[in-house]
């Protein structure tokens, strides 16, 4: 069975910004002009295909990641068509683990940007994600029709904010409630949709006299681009000689995929204005599998291999998300990265070693899906009923093992108390939880040793207040919720040494017992905990059980029973030492000669600390400014906004319960904020103490 679309005209891309940016709608457009969805979905009414859970419809917002898969053969339906599967990301900052394992798998992205509110707190951390991944981006500056849209404002800050170096394809033609179309700098041609057959029909015309001057200027920066991914290209240019549309595509291309520059389109999706052209931009401009490097991952005699994208080399593929369905069950999705896999096939899981084989496959459409038979490079699909599986792990063929690079999950800063209200849904809340944290690598669980309660941690109260909602409705389980709870740390100030003391079972002459050095000493502040084990310990069964008895005492540390960071432990055999202690009391000497270590290196509290980002009104700053010191915060920038007043402060999230409330108040409502967790930071002293007397 040959391949319907060559891999060339394959595009994996992703939709993401800040919250109310539009991405959904955006996404709901292109899947109506590329006639997957028969109708306008809106996210107002709750129609929206993408966002399909009950509580995204209730919110408003996107919680969990969408994919869906459609065609598109260019604004004249002239080209060949090109395959694009897309998956829409949540704009919300607690759910941006959603963005972190999407740009993992995905070749290129599309930024949505509000031409109101502009560049905003969660748009910088998204950026800085697809920076990581070194994904190729377009921007859309979005809501050009909005009172106080402002495109030019938009495009600088996109540099002075992201650093990105944006370059117009397109200026628009009024703003606001004129806001009538774009100027496609390419061509230098006017465009206007026609929103009473919902953008559908539109017209090409002259430029308009008052934008000739500004599109030719903006036109020579798009040209300079080109030019400048180019020596053949730059060549010609410096030489006078003008540069076709094709050849100025062809190096916008090109300075694209290396993330040299960034197109920038605009529109107003919800009006139907624009997305056609951008759509044309990802086949135009962003990468197919093909234009991506290679993925490298280690092969099965630890040497490099790399999976190079075609369907002939063996399988190999990544899985980004396991979701667990009512109806079906487990739905593990993964990207394809070489290879090809028929239903039915035998795989190997190269992270956790293990053998398994994939029964069914389908083709997702938000929560729709369609069986198929075969998947192959550049492919993104689900498989039901695999078992022993997680995101991140390596799926491949099991001749040829190679193991591709995980995802990374940021560690959960805040944490509730849930507990079953009957003996009833204790039962069904342990499965229930079970399969939330199988689903989301950002939410963890644990039993605490003193209250017996269940803690439930995640990446702030949102996301919290989602999984309580979560567990009431699709899993029935009745539950009573502690309040919110802060994810401390604990570390060391300084190093220390003590001395494990281990009587043997028959002490006398001779026989003196295990001495053992136990050292520890700050590490880098985010660098994590390094455990090195040079002990000569014959009677212990593996010298892996030092490093397993020093790595589990580190999760509770000597003040309130936090986890410790950032402290390197070594475990070093004295001179002397008898070897025939036993394991159980050597083991019990190394856990309370490191609780000493740790105290007497002047153990400290970390708190987290969040990056907030406020806008208000200009009336409301000095209040807001007053409310954030009081919270213990240090305001890093103040700047004028489309509202009034971007404010950027660095707070203990400690201070933050309930700072929606507070906000409100202080600007009669006008006022919207957004945090991020940012770091962790020792505590003031006076803090210190009542966190350790609540402990």
């Amino acid at each position: 069975m040959n391949r319907e679309t060559p891999i060339d005209r394959y595009r994996n891309i992703g939709i993401m910004a800040h919250i109310d940016a539009g991405k959904t709608t955006t996404t709901e457009r292109m899947l109506f002009y590329t006639g997957v969805n028969q109708r306008l979905g809106e996210v107002q009414d709750g129609t929206a295909t993408m966002d399909w859970m009950e509580q995204e419809q209730e919110r408003g917002i996107t919680i969990t990641s969408a994919a869906t898969t459609c065609f598109w053969s260019g604004m004249d339906q002239k080209g060949p068509a090109h395959r694009l599967n897309i998956i829409d990301t949540p704009g919300h900052v607690d759910f941006t683990v959603e963005v972190e394992r999407s740009l993992r798998i995905l070749d290129g992205a599309i930024f949505v940007v509000c031409a109101v509110g502009g560049v905003q707190s969660q748009s910088e951390t998204i950026w800085r994600q697809a920076d990581r991944h070194r994904v190729p981006r377009l921007a859309f500056i979005n809501k050009m029709d909005r009172v106080g849209a402002d495109f030019d404002r938009a495009i600088a800050q996109l540099q002075s904010r992201l650093g990105a170096v944006p370059v117009a394809m397109q200026l628009p033609i009024g703003a606001g409630d004129k806001f009538e179309g774009v100027v496609d700098l390419l061509s230098m041609r006017a465009i206007r949709w026609d929103s009473s057959t919902l953008g559908m029909n539109y017209a090409y015309s002259d430029v308009p006299a008052d934008l000739r001057e500004r599109s030719e200027v903006a036109r020579e920066r798009v040209v300079e681009a080109a030019a400048d991914a180019s020596e053949e290209l730059l060549a010609r240019y410096l030489d006078g000689s003008a540069l076709s549309p094709e050849e100025i595509m062809r190096g916008l291309r090109a300075a694209t995929l290396a993330n040299q520059v960034t197109p920038v389109y605009c529109g107003a999706a919800f009006r139907n204005i624009g997305v056609q052209s951008l759509l044309d931009g990802v086949v135009e401009l962003l990468p197919s599998p093909r234009d991506r490097p290679q993925v490298i991952g280690l092969g099965s005699k630890q040497e490099g291999a790399a999976s190079r994208g075609c369907d002939t080399d063996p399988f190999a593929a990544l899985i980004f998300k396991v979701a667990v369905d009512a109806e079906v069950g487990v739905l593990t999705f993964f990207r394809v990265y070489s290879g090809t896999l028929f239903a039915g096939e035998s795989v190997y899981n190269a992270t956790r070693r293990l053998a398994g084989s994939v029964g069914r496959m389908v083709q997702v459409h938000a929560n729709e899906r369609r069986e198929i038979d075969v998947v192959r490079a550049g492919d993104i699909a689900a498989a039901l009923g695999m078992d022993d599986v997680s995101t991140g792990d390596t799926l491949c063929d099991p001749g040829h093992p190679i193991l591709l690079e995980r995802i990374d999950f940021p560690e959960p800063v805040i944490a509730i108390a849930v507990e079953p209200r009957t003996d009833g849904d204790a039962e069904r809340m342990t499965k229930a939880l079970a399969h939330l944290v199988h689903e989301d690598p950002s939410v963890k669980i644990r039993v605490d040793s003193d209250s017996g309660q269940t803690i439930l941690a995640g990446m702030g109260e949102l996301h919290l207040e989602v999984l309580v909602e979560r567990l009431r409705r699709e899993y029935s389980v009745d539950v009573q919720v502690g309040p919110p709870q802060v994810a401390y740390r604990e570390t060391i100030r300084s190093a220390a040494r003590t001395i494990a003391i281990c009587a043997g079972p028959e002490e006398g002459p001779g026989r003196k017992g295990v001495l053992l050095d136990i050292g520890v000493s700050p590490a880098a502040r985010g660098g994590g905990c390094g455990i090195e084990v040079a002990a000569d310990v014959d009677s212990l069964t593996s010298i892996g059980l030092l490093k397993q008895a020093v790595t589990e005492n580190l999760t509770s540390g000597v003040l309130g029973g936090y986890p410790v960071v950032d402290v390197n432990v070594s475990v070093t055999s004295r001179p002397g030492s008898a070897v025939d202690a036993g394991d159980v009391p050597i083991l019990a000497a190394v856990v309370i000669a490191l609780r000493e270590a740790l105290a007497a290196a002047g153990a400290v509290l970390l708190e987290p600390m969040m990056r907030v980002a406020v806008d208000c009104p200009e009336r409301a700053t000095g209040s807001v400014l007053g409310d954030l010191r009081r919270r213990r915060g240090l305001v890093q920038a103040t700047e004028d906004s489309a509202v009034g007043t971007s404010i950027t402060a660095m707070v203990p999230l400690a201070e933050m319960f309930g700072y929606a409330t507070s906000l409100r108040s202080l600007s009669k409502g006008r006022a919207t904020f957004a945090m991020a967790f940012d770091h962790y930071e020792e505590i003031p002293a006076v803090s210190a103490g009542v966190v350790k007397e609540t402990a």
